[in-house]
């Protein structure tokens, strides 16, 4: 490997950026493949740049035969991240399944006694209002955003911020008219129906869930239904 070409791969991880290396196993030419631009001394076409760039999204190394040499395509993606807006009842479970499934869980919830509670042990807590934590986690294409509390001075400005970032899940917990209404306080801060339909709500698969880690269960379902096979 090229040292410019290590050096622009560190960078790029240590900015938590998703990147593919591309190699020709035959001619050792590399090329790194962004979201939405590459950069190397390896000529792919563009179906073959494309099926990189699904390789990424879909998280897995893939390996492909051309009429130059067998190509092997590694993926380096961050650890995807789960930000949990509310520590209540629903949320302990949610943390440790979305643990279980490999997300760095963040607990935001500004009201102590809710935020201090031991059952979050282990879990990254910020206490701070979800505005200012959103804007410090700044979520991006590997994120999901939840929110539990159906308070609209905590839930709103969460899901505002994330809908302003590029977080590929945003779920939002509470009965069909309490969505309703959730939508209606959004639009009036000025975001447009493709906007909101960004927000899975009522959250999680319908499977008929009551229990909080049924609850649980369903959002993590459909969290992981949307990152692997796109919008539910």
């Amino acid at each position: 490997m090229k040292t410019a070409t290590l050096e622009k791969l560190q960078a790029a991880r240590a900015a938590k950026t998703p990147v593919a290396l591309a190699t020709n196993l035959r001619s050792g030419q590399q090329l790194l493949i962004y979201g939405g631009s590459t950069e190397g001394d390896l000529c792919l076409d563009m179906d073959m740049v494309v099926a990189a760039g699904d390789a990424l999204r879909r998280d897995e190394h893939v390996r492909f035969s051309t009429p130059v040499g067998e190509l092997f395509v590694q993926v380096f993606n961050p650890p995807p991240r789960l930000i949990i807006v509310g520590a209540v009842h629903i949320a302990e479970p949610l943390a440790r399944m979305g643990e279980l499934a490999g997300y760095g869980v963040t607990v935001i919830d500004p009201r102590r006694g809710f935020a201090e509670s031991q059952k979050f042990e282990g879990f990254a807590v910020m206490g701070d209002w979800p505005d200012e934590a959103m804007g410090a986690l700044k979520p991006d294409s590997r994120t999901a955003v939840v929110t539990l509390t159906h308070d609209p001075k905590l839930d709103d400005p969460a899901l505002a911020a994330a809908m302003r970032s590029k977080a590929f899940y945003i779920g939002a917990l509470g009965s069909k008219k309490t969505h309703a209404a959730r939508l209606g306080r959004l639009k009036e801060l000025g975001f447009n129906d493709t906007e909101l339909a960004r927000i899975h709500g009522p959250v999680g698969l319908d499977i008929g869930a009551l229990s909080p880690a049924e609850i649980a269960v369903s959002i993590v379902g459909e969290i992981t239904q949307v990152r692997r096979n796109g919008a539910a």
